[in-house]
């Protein structure tokens, strides 16, 4: 009874890491609502909703945990904290088209990858390509060493800013879904989804800390933890979305949210973790663990965009949805092995 009183006990921390990743979840149906509205009543399409602005704001705990991490935990920790949380999302993001593929009852989900999904596929693995050119360059050269922020993140944010731009330009625009909303305030949609936002920002920095003490209660290595758990707890959001996407009968909505929330976790996430890590560029502190996690996360990507047979095996089983949760199990295992 003691060890439950004591605010830093194992016990209590795992308490505190599912009622922050619960209010995470919670807040996230009232973003994902209002995000839609906002959407809708302004005349964007759904699809443009799940690239940009339900991405982005489902990324929310990626990117207050990783701010968080390089700030307040600092070094070493931080930073590998922070890494681990946007490439753990990034996998687990891809992990959840698999398992809605086995609950989508009407064929298979890959059959909705669509045109306007492939471009968002593409860009995150691109994305994923610089992140890890950055990482290799760090670690090898120190050309960069004194630069307060690395050359490779400015193009990373500028081909993330292109890619917004490009999406935009080609998206889907559409006026037909306004009914659905004709009774929903486009300011009460404004003011529910900043709220929400907060919220989800506010359990997200609580949550770093929460995470942080367990990896020192448990003896995990902060990669680990980030990759893991802390990863698996800010891509709740997602979760949430591409649940309640598939609920509306919308899995091309679900899909192109979790890749697009890919590309914001590479693109603007971590450039943000080297604006506000003062010390040094953040790339030649991450630990190699992370290359593994950045090429599975190309690998499933792959796995998503190919078309490779997608009919179900026993009308249950899609081959793609095997091999992502194959991949995601292998990749866990490995990086616990590694830790």
């Amino acid at each position: 009874m003691e060890c439950f009183l004591d605010l830093t006990s194992i016990p209590f921390l795992w308490i505190q890491l599912i009622l922050l990743a619960s209010i995470i979840v919670f807040s996230a149906t009232y973003l994902t609502k209002s995000a839609d509205v906002i959407a809708i009543k302004t005349g964007l399409g759904r699809s443009f909703v799940g690239v940009v602005m339900l991405a982005t704001a489902t990324s929310l705990p990626e990117l207050g945990t990783g701010i968080t991490s390089v700030v307040v935990i600092s070094g070493y920790e931080g930073v590998n904290l922070a890494a681990g949380d946007v490439f753990g999302s990034n996998i687990f993001n891809l992990l959840i088209i698999g398992l809605l593929d086995i609950f989508w009852k009407n064929g298979s989900i890959f059959k909705s990858v669509t045109n306007q999904s492939i471009p968002v596929g593409l860009f995150g693995i691109f994305l994923v390509f610089i992140s890890i050119v950055a990482i290799l360059f760090h670690k090898n050269f120190d050309l960069f060493g004194d630069f307060y922020l690395s050359p490779i993140s400015i193009i990373l944010i500028m081909v993330f800013g292109f890619s917004m731009y490009y999406l935009f330009k080609n998206q889907d625009s559409s006026t037909d879904l306004k009914e659905s909303y004709a009774n929903s305030s486009l300011y009460g949609a404004f003011r529910n989804y900043f709220i929400a936002a907060s919220v989800i920002v506010a359990a997200a920095f609580l949550l770093v800390y929460t995470s942080d003490s367990l990896s020192v209660k448990m003896n995990w290595e902060h990669g680990f933890v980030g990759t893991q758990f802390l990863a698996l707890c800010t891509s709740l959001p997602e979760l949430a979305a591409s649940i309640a996407a598939i609920r509306i009968m919308a899995p091309q909505l679900a899909i192109t949210n979790l890749l697009g929330s890919n590309i914001f976790n590479i693109g603007f996430v971590l450039f943000l973790d080297d604006v506000f890590y003062l010390e040094s560029p953040i790339w030649g502190l991450f630990s190699y663990i992370h290359l593994l996690t950045a090429c599975i996360s190309i690998a499933m990507t792959l796995i998503v965009l190919s078309p490779i047979t997608r009919t179900k095996l026993l009308g249950q089983f899609s081959m793609p949805a095997m091999i992502l949760i194959f991949l995601y199990g292998i990749t866990s295992f490995l990086v616990f092995t590694m830790a």
